[in-house]
């Protein structure tokens, strides 16, 4: 709660809610509106978002095995997020996270250790 406090309290939702497998793959409602543990694990690819300000808070759900997570809906040119990305940094990490906007997606290199930053990923994005 300490690393990531900045993206909870006082955000906003953004266009979309997240994106990745879990939302891809949501169980249908049943039984007044419940559907939960009947979808998949959360994993990397597994993003919410939010924002504050012109900040946008890109939270991946999961530990990249290979060290990379890539939000497709920050695409280069994508209709949700036009303008082009100039800074991402991962909370609780020291300085700034490497990045690539490219038309796949926002790919970034994750700084830091797992041990350290827990299981949920909070980028800010400018």
């Amino acid at each position: 709660m300490q690393i990531n406090k900045e993206s909870i309290y006082a955000t906003r939702p953004w266009k979309i809610f997240g994106e990745g497998p879990a939302k891809d793959s949501a169980a249908p409602l049943s039984a007044q509106g419940f559907n939960e543990g009947k979808g998949k694990p959360f994993e990397a690819q597994d993003i919410r978002f939010n924002t504050k300000g012109k900040i946008l808070y890109a939270t991946a759900l999961g530990w990249p095995t290979d060290g990379k997570i890539n939000i497709k809906s920050l695409a280069k040119g994508s209709e949700l997020y036009p303008n082009a990305v100039k800074s991402v940094k991962l909370l609780g990490a020291m300085g700034s996270a490497k990045f690539v906007q490219t038309s796949e997606g926002l790919s970034i290199t994750v700084p830091g250790e797992k041990t350290k930053l827990g299981y949920a990923l909070v980028f800010k994005i400018s």
